[in-house]
């Protein structure tokens, strides 16, 4: 019996440590302020159920391995808790065609967005150019460019 509480308590402090590094290593490569808030604030499950995002509420966060989501109320934040992997965005909440394109993480404007494939892909967008017009351009090749931007990611946080 004691011998099973050693190896508990060995395990649990090992599971610790994994979701410490874990959350340390995506707050390294996840597009958040300073305070690890993804999204600028908004709400990650409102882009897939809502006619536009919403803007999340400090009362209603939660923080998923180290990246904190704001939530526009608390069936939402259900929501994500249930599945966050479903609702989180696609590259770390950087630019689809940045990553598409050669790998680099480029800041986004939260409200130029597209689901595509059950996926949330966020874009650059300033008054001159807005990333979303360029992803759209050919709808054929978006397969084959979330595979490239998916092998480009995989690279990325491997680092």
């Amino acid at each position: 019996m004691k011998k099973n509480l050693v190896i508990f308590n060995l395990l649990l402090m090992f599971s610790a440590s994994l979701i410490a590094q874990n959350s340390a290593y995506r707050q390294k490569h996840y597009n958040t302020d300073k305070e690890t808030l993804a999204l600028e604030g908004y709400d990650p499950v409102s882009y897939f159920t809502s006619e536009k995002p919403l803007k999340g509420n400090k009362k209603w966060s939660y923080t998923y391995e180290g990246i904190t989501y704001w939530f526009s109320n608390e069936a939402n934040k259900s929501e994500f808790v249930k599945n966050p992997s479903k609702y989180e965005p696609a590259y770390g909440g950087w630019c689809a065609l940045a990553m598409v394109a050669n790998g680099e993480k480029v800041s986004i404007d939260p409200l130029t967005y597209k689901i595509s494939d059950g996926r949330l892909l966020l874009f650059y967008k300033t008054a001159f150019y807005n990333a979303l017009n360029g992803w759209n351009k050919d709808k054929t090749l978006e397969s084959e460019r979330l595979n490239r931007g998916d092998q480009y990611w995989k690279s990325i946080i491997k680092n």
